[in-house]
């Protein structure tokens, strides 16, 4: 069974055996290590799920990112503080276009206010946009009129990392590099790996050690150890990935008529 707390840990061993140095976001963004692996987690649903796998990587010495909505059943300030205390970045996971409907002003508002909530709780250094596929916005757009960097933020990585130089890895659509990807997607088209499949293909890849850096993104509600919760979360992305489809066929279309 793939999209497992048990794979999940065979893939952080994987990393944690290869000559890689392990970064998050924010060290990966200050230090520019020559071979690396860059570990980011976007927090969407199920923050509950982000602690058990923040306490898997912790046990194996490994640090990675963290990026909350700020939503709620997700913003659980204790569940983030746990995660800070392991020593992981906890990252701000914006939708701010989509909230304010397309008004830059508003989103711009509600992205300070937002901010500074994450700011009582712990230190926030990089941000990174939430791809609602329903939603006409692009909520890293709004950096198109405003810097980031005017609010202490130092990266966000739809936009500070060079995809021509990291693998770009992430399993949205419960598949890895899927075409079911509607806005988690990076500029290089050629980074889409067709034999990057399942989350053993991964770990062959970094046990093959050919590739200097690479990014994986893992969404933590789609891994699960309890078989009722992975089937129901199996059969639930199954219907979502459907939609997708025909999301990225009509974009597809639309840019070819």
């Amino acid at each position: 069974m793939d999209f497992t707390h048990t794979k999940y840990e065979e893939l952080c061993r994987a990393m944690v055996d290869s000559d890689c140095t392990l970064v998050s976001v924010c060290t990966y963004l200050e230090a520019q290590p020559i071979r690396c692996i860059i570990i980011r987690h976007d927090v969407d649903r199920k923050p509950e799920r982000a602690l058990k796998m923040a306490k898997i990587e912790n046990d194996l010495g490994v640090k990675s990112t963290y990026y909350f909505r700020m939503k709620k059943d997700v913003f659980e300030p204790e569940i983030i503080k746990e995660i800070v205390n392991m020593g992981h970045e906890i990252g701000y996971h914006y939708e701010v276009l989509d909230k304010a409907n397309g008004d830059l002003e508003k989103a711009i508002r509600i992205f300070e206010e937002e901010l500074n909530d994450f700011r009582r709780i712990c230190d926030v250094n990089t941000i990174c946009m939430h791809g609602n596929p329903l939603s006409k916005w692009v909520n890293k757009d709004i950096w198109k009129k405003y810097e980031f960097k005017d609010f202490g933020i130092i990266g966000e990585p739809y936009l500070s990392i060079d995809y021509k130089n990291v693998l770009y890895l992430t399993d949205t659509g419960r598949k890895w590099n899927s075409r079911f990807s509607v806005k988690d997607v990076v500029d290089v088209n050629s980074q889409r790996n067709e034999k990057i499949k399942s989350t053993d293909d991964v770990i062959r890849l970094i046990n093959e050690g050919h590739v200097d850096q690479m990014c994986i993104l893992a969404h933590p509600e789609r891994w699960s150890d309890s078989f009722g919760a992975w089937l129901k979360e199996l059969a639930w992305q199954n219907v979502k990935n459907v939609g997708k489809a025909i999301l990225v066929r009509r974009e597809h279309y639309g840019k070819n008529k």
